[in-house]
């Protein structure tokens, strides 16, 4: 049963992308990758509960499924059925109609690749994957070949691929390292280096670590490495921005996790969980002097990205149930609210025909529907309750009050008032101040774009009065898995 669902992962959107390479219908090419999509979310949704118990390991030990992963997977199937929704309405907008199976081929490969970075039970094929992420997706980046996309595209893959240079090297020491303890060759699997990192050379192991921290830390997003996102996304279609920035980020993020539970075993100290908590502060510290002083609508959107992946540092970083707990609850509640955002910011620009949010004015009176979608997705991104981003910054925040990196959750509580009142401020000139150029002839929004804004709204709304227990047992699983931080 289990094989077969991971089958189904790999299948559906490879299938997706041969089909939509063999035949030339634009039609044919968004229904195809549709079909993937939701083939991908219904086989994710029994493999969280087939996790449990885990890690299982497939095929000789190069593929694993834990409940971390399972997590992982489960954020990207949400964002990529709720994008390639999103996407038949906005990219028929787009009047690109020859180039969409190419674009739908991407898409989906794009998802492939997502899928399968989770999954990699050996270190360096977790980079390899990581990698490929990178590789397919600069080529939707740049999809809309204009200047500024193409310029983001470059910026993207060049920045990134250092980062990921340097995390290699990181991985490379973390071989070598084990190398003098098992011998020049061995299977470098996630659960081999928790064994055999309490007797690495302590100075090869914190080095290694610092490196594939910076290293998968550009990926992520964290400041200061993060200055590929805000073009990247910003430049990027609105389906795709979706996609980078509540699915792909998620899987770096599992890679540093991963190996902070490897440094923990080791018993370096406080300093790992005190450079991850710095990154995820700092993060917050430029995400607010960016939101505040921002001009664009989707650049907005993307440092509120940087914002929230220093959340997740946090909680990362803060450790322990609560602290793991808090940053898995983020993910998902950050995957389908900052998708949300970007759907609304696709369709405002469509609409507006303009990324300034100086020209962006009477939204509710143009898109009342799309609109009001969109304001409550703006104040769920703040953590503003009732939604799901406040209980999980709540939780993040009580686990924080325990540990030795105390100081950083008042920095955290006085940058997410600034970003709240700093990112409503631009929402409230484009609601209610009629001033500005709004003379622009929009173009409707379909029932594409309108139906995925609902299906991350209420699912954002329901989590954040409910908490359910089975969630919270499952965040116990991964907390054990992880060892708990420290």
């Amino acid at each position: 049963m289990m094989t077969v669902l991971l089958l189904i992962l790999v299948l559906a959107p490879t299938a997706a992308v041969v089909g939509c390479l063999v035949q030339r219908s634009a039609r044919v090419a968004e229904m195809l990758n549709l079909a993937a999509a939701s083939a991908v979310f219904l086989a994710v949704l029994p493999l969280l509960g087939l996790s449990l118990g885990g890690p299982h390991l497939y095929w000789d030990g190069y593929i694993v499924l834990d409940p971390a992963a399972a997590w992982v997977l489960l954020c990207t199937a949400i964002v990529y059925l709720l994008a390639s929704i999103y996407a038949v309405g906005y990219m028929r907008l787009l009047g690109e109609e020859e180039r969409l199976p190419g674009f739908y081929a991407l898409f989906a490969g794009f998802a492939l690749t997502m899928l399968c970075a989770p999954l990699m039970n050996n270190v360096g094929v977790y980079w390899i994957m990581i990698e490929l992420t990178t590789l397919v997706s600069t080529f939707l980046v740049g999809f809309e070949l204009g200047r500024e996309s193409i310029e983001a595209a470059w910026k993207y893959i060049i920045v990134v691929s250092a980062g990921i240079s340097l995390a290699l090297l990181g991985t490379v020491l973390f071989y070598w390292g084990g190398s003098l303890v098992l011998g020049p060759t061995y299977d470098m699997t996630w659960a081999v280096l928790r064994e055999v990192a309490p007797r690495i050379n302590p100075t090869v192991l914190t080095l290694a670590f610092l490196l594939v921290l910076v290293g998968f830390g550009t990926k992520v997003g964290l400041a200061p490495m993060h200055t590929w996102l805000p073009d990247a996304h910003s430049e990027g279609p609105a389906p795709v921005s979706a996609m980078l920035s509540g699915a792909l980020l998620n899987t770096a993020m599992l890679g540093i996790a991963r190996f902070v539970s490897v440094v923990d075993v080791a018993h370096l100290g406080p300093m790992p969980h005190t450079v991850l908590v710095a990154l995820g502060a700092f993060s917050l510290f430029v995400a607010a002097l960016f939101i505040v002083r921002q001009e664009e609508i989707k650049r907005l959107m993307a440092y509120s990205s940087v914002e929230h992946m220093g959340v997740l540092a946090l909680g990362f970083g803060f450790g322990g149930p609560l602290g793991i707990a808090g940053a898995l609850y983020h993910m998902l509640n950050h995957s389908l609210n900052k998708s949300l955002m970007f759907f609304g910011a696709g369709s405002a620009m469509r609409s507006y025909g303009s990324k300034e949010i100086r020209k962006i004015r009477g939204v509710f009176g143009r898109l009342p529907v799309t609109g009001a979608l969109w304001l409550a997705g703006a104040v769920a991104i703040t953590g503003a309750p009732p939604f799901g981003l406040f209980l999980s910054e709540i939780t993040i925040l009580r686990a924080g009050l325990g540990g030795p990196n105390v100081w950083a959750v008042a920095v955290m509580v006085v940058l997410l008032i600034v970003i709240f009142i700093g990112f409503l401020a631009h929402f409230r000139r484009m609601y209610f101040d009629d001033r500005g150029d709004t003379s622009a002839v929009g173009q409707n929004q379909s029932g594409w774009c309108v139906l995925p804004m609902w299906l991350a709204l209420i699912p954002l709304l329901v989590l954040g009065v409910w908490w359910p227990h089975a969630l919270w047992q499952f965040f116990m699983q991964i907390a054990a898995q992880l060892g708990g931080g420290s």
